[in-house]
């Protein structure tokens, strides 16, 4: 009996690998961490696609054809009931544009829609599966993204709690302390401004003022940099949010 060799497979992009039959596109599933390996024609240096070429380590992922995939079109239809949106689908697959068209007439039916994306995952995860065993590869658990406890964190946010508390009660004095003073200005009397501005143009002349110490690094920055990221994430997962067969489309036209 063969051993099959178990790998850390990550299925949605094996999936959408399997899917995408752009002639452009070369999907390559690597061994040992279970990801797929994305490449475009004229995006990729020769050397590095020819190390990973020889590579064994990164196997070819054949997708699978559009004449398949639009067979699935085919018989999906068939299991509609409403008449309409039966006829509707039959004429979207006719001629050039056929997996466009067929999932713009699917977009105003959410349930018929949900039933089609399931179907083809289905149709996807079979063929991935046959993929596999052709090769002697078997899907294998991925490795946990660990996410720490919070009394694992709790020493740190405590630490830095307490310098966010003293900077806090810093500023409150100072708040309360310039309170203080305008109090105490407006209490003034008019023969009594001269005085009081100039003598606070001499405090100021002989020492100038301090801002209140902040370390940035425990606080604000981490915080900044926190954020960017995030927002650079948001902008990448916006970025690659379309439907992944809209290449296909390319390529099945």
């Amino acid at each position: 009996m063969t051993t099959m060799r178990k790998v850390p497979l990550a299925w949605e992009s094996l999936e959408d690998a399997f899917e995408n039959n752009a002639p452009q596109v070369h999907s390559y599933l690597q061994l040992e961490s279970g990801e797929v390996l994305r490449l475009v024609d004229g995006t990729v240096d020769p050397d590095l696609l020819a190390r990973i070429v020889a590579d064994p380590d990164y196997l070819p992922v054949a997708p699978v054809s559009s004449r398949e995939q639009y067979r699935w079109m085919e018989h999906f239809i068939q299991t509609v009931e409403d008449e309409t949106l039966h006829e509707a689908l039959t004429h979207s697959i006719d001629g050039k544009g056929a997996f466009r068209r067929f999932k713009d007439v699917l977009m105003a039916h959410p349930v018929d829609r949900e039933r089609w994306f399931k179907f083809r995952t289905e149709r996807l995860r079979d063929c991935m599966t046959s993929w596999l065993e052709t090769h002697g590869l078997e899907a294998g658990p991925r490795p946990e993204w660990r996410v720490p406890t919070a009394e694992e964190v709790l020493p740190e946010v405590e630490r830095r709690g307490d310098r966010v508390r003293v900077q806090h009660t810093r500023a409150r004095r100072s708040d309360l302390e310039r309170a203080k003073l305008h109090e105490l200005v407006d209490k003034l009397p008019s023969r009594g401004l001269d005085t009081a501005l100039a003598f606070l143009e001499f405090s100021l002349a002989r020492r100038p003022m301090v801002l209140p110490d902040v370390d940035a690094t425990d606080v604000d920055a981490t915080v900044g940099d926190d954020a960017t990221q995030d927002a650079a994430n948001d902008a990448a997962i916006d970025g690659a949010s379309p439907d992944s067969s809209s290449t296909l489309d390319d390529g099945a036209d």
